[in-house]
């Protein structure tokens, strides 16, 4: 059964069109990845379907009482709260609910209702109505259900007095998504839900997407999310909607084989556009040669067939490639040690974070740094920049080593937030205007976002920004935290594939556990302050750790 229509909609956005005569329908029971390329409008979308954002032309409809709830990407929890008092609070709709069922039940403890007949059975009747809204929405059992989801979503109850502005990004997440999902609305609109969620973390995300009973959208760059939890894969790019029923690696084949058939009708079509058109030539020089009334007609008869084709739709468009950034780190070849921590300890406030830390990086090696949110994994990284000094231990580096660092919070562009990305390129690079310009063009940014402030980008456009200093300091060690948060996936197989050209050694930090297979050849774990090495991806590490990717 279809909830939710979208009904040949256009929208503009800050003077550019989104989409034109977009069509959509959502299932009752639909788990639904979409995805698309960073400014395609997949959030402006959901602001569409909640009807924040009016329609230029068209409309969406849904079923009479169905009701959409939405993860935004950025959450903020009340302050001077704790964990569980933050999840308890309730959704704006079951609230009224409540408040409405409370003002019906008022009405029939008053004497005078029982005096009219009709008026009993009309207050009776609304009553149970109501009643049955309220139960839809889980009313009676919200507490219980509170912490049903709380536990599901890795929460126990030990954390329930933490206060609010203790909780990490992740875990302020997971309390909106509890707040959210408690009412059971019957479309969960999720963007971005695993940005700062560690492994435990996505892993009990993806249960309590498989669990859930009813639709869900969810905007996501985690290839092993998609996989796990969609059935069905929407592509959102260049205005048009392109519907995949089933996961993202069987979207990625399809689509990869529906462009090779489309390419092969554009050239094949092509070919015959290009033999009847020199027909047309050929008939229209009789024409004028011999004054031929039989070429002339010819000729007009096959100009009007190519003319139908365009008027009908039936024109094959060329396959184009998307737009990415040409980003390629130039490395070189330093010290055959590149990195090493010998007995390395850190404590904070009289907790040791870190105890005796032994690591050798060797020149060439791609290491992946994982563990829980708050283990130290950034903490290691500032300690190799020089920010942070250990309590004890050495961490040296190579005689011969450059640094190229990338901040997952975008700490390095903190100094240029109100100067244009072509200031901080002219900055770095001692270049012409022009040469910045064309730079920062190879990057996928705009002629107008090249001399807009830097905080008017979006995440995924500041990502680029840090990615492009990172470039151009021409390192030979990287330093990567988090590097493919607000990246879409198209840019991340970039990344990945300049990492698997640079000439240098890497260290990355990450929980984009598709990511961690495609880059590192050893995994390091940091569990109590300790560190743990496994050879080979993620996956690798998951089998000798006797895990699973669900697990």
């Amino acid at each position: 059964m279809h909830i939710l229509h979208v009904n040949n909609i256009t929208v503009n956005f800050a003077g550019r069109e989104l989409y034109r005569d977009l069509s959509w329908v959502i299932g009752d029971r639909d788990r639904v990845a979409l995805v698309g390329p960073n400014g395609a409008g997949k959030s402006t979308l959901f602001q569409v379907l909640l009807g924040e954002v009016e329609p230029d032309r068209g409309h969406v409809s849904r079923l009479s009482g169905a009701r959409i709830g939405y993860l935004p990407q950025d959450i903020s929890l009340p302050a001077q709260l704790t964990l569980i008092e933050a999840a308890m609070i309730k959704p704006a709709e079951l609230a009224e609910a409540e408040r409405a069922l409370s003002a019906i039940e008022e009405q029939l403890a008053e004497p005078e209702v029982y005096g009219d007949e009709e008026g009993l059975a009309q207050t009776l009747a609304r009553h149970e109505a109501q009643l049955m809204q309220y139960e839809r929405m889980n009313g009676s059992r919200h507490a219980s259900h509170v912490r049903e989801l709380l536990a599901m979503l890795g929460f126990s109850a030990k954390d329930y007095d933490l206060p609010t502005d203790a909780l990490s990004g992740g875990q302020k997440k997971m309390v909106a998504l509890v707040q959210l999902a408690v009412s059971a609305p019957d479309i969960l609109l999720l963007d971005e839900p695993d940005n700062h969620l560690d492994m435990r973390g996505k892993n009990q995300l993806e249960r309590f997407i498989l669990n859930y009973r009813k639709s869900i959208v969810i905007i996501s760059h985690d290839r092993y999310l998609l996989d796990e939890v969609a059935t069905q894969t929407v592509e959102l790019e260049n205005g048009k909607l392109s519907i995949y029923h089933g996961n993202y690696s069987y979207y990625v084949n399809e689509r990869e084989l529906g462009r090779l058939r489309q390419q092969q009708q554009y050239v094949t079509q092509q070919k015959e556009i290009a033999r009847i058109e020199a027909m047309i030539e050929r008939f229209e020089r009789w024409a004028k040669q011999v004054l031929s009334r039989k070429h002339m007609l010819a000729a007009r008869q096959r100009r009007r067939m190519l003319q139908q084709m365009e008027e009908r739709g039936e024109i094959i468009e060329r396959v184009f490639d998307p737009k990415l950034m040409d980003f390629k780190v130039e490395g070189w070849r330093g010290s055959k040690k590149a990195l090493e921590f010998v007995d390395v300890s850190l404590a904070f406030d009289d907790q040791l974070l870190i105890r005796g830390a032994n690591l050798l990086l060797r020149h060439g090696e791609r290491v992946g740094l994982i563990g829980p949110n708050g283990a130290g994994k950034t903490v290691m990284l500032r300690m190799i920049l020089g920010e942070i000094e250990p309590s004890a231990g050495d961490i040296k580096l190579g005689p011969s080593i450059r640094i190229g660092y990338y901040s997952q919070e975008h700490r390095t562009l903190e100094d240029w937030l109100d100067k244009p990305p072509l200031d901080l390129i002219r900055n770095l690079q001692n270049s012409s205007e022009q040469s910045a310009v064309n730079f920062l063009l190879r990057m996928a940014f705009s002629y107008e976002q090249v001399r807009q402030p830097v905080r008017t980008l979006s995440g995924g456009e500041r990502s680029r920004l840090q990615l492009a200093l990172v470039m151009l300091r021409q390192p030979n060690l990287l330093l990567l935290d988090e590097p493919t948060n607000n990246l879409d996936i198209a840019s991340v197989e970039v990344l990945e594939e300049a990492l698997d050209d640079f000439v240098g050694t890497v260290l990355i930090v990450s929980h984009d556990r598709y990511f961690l297979d495609q880059t590192v050849d050893r995994v390091v774990e940091i569990s109590d302050g300790e560190l743990h090495e496994y050879p080979g991806g993620y996956t690798e590490y998951l089998v000798a750790t006797g895990r699973s990717i669900a697990s």
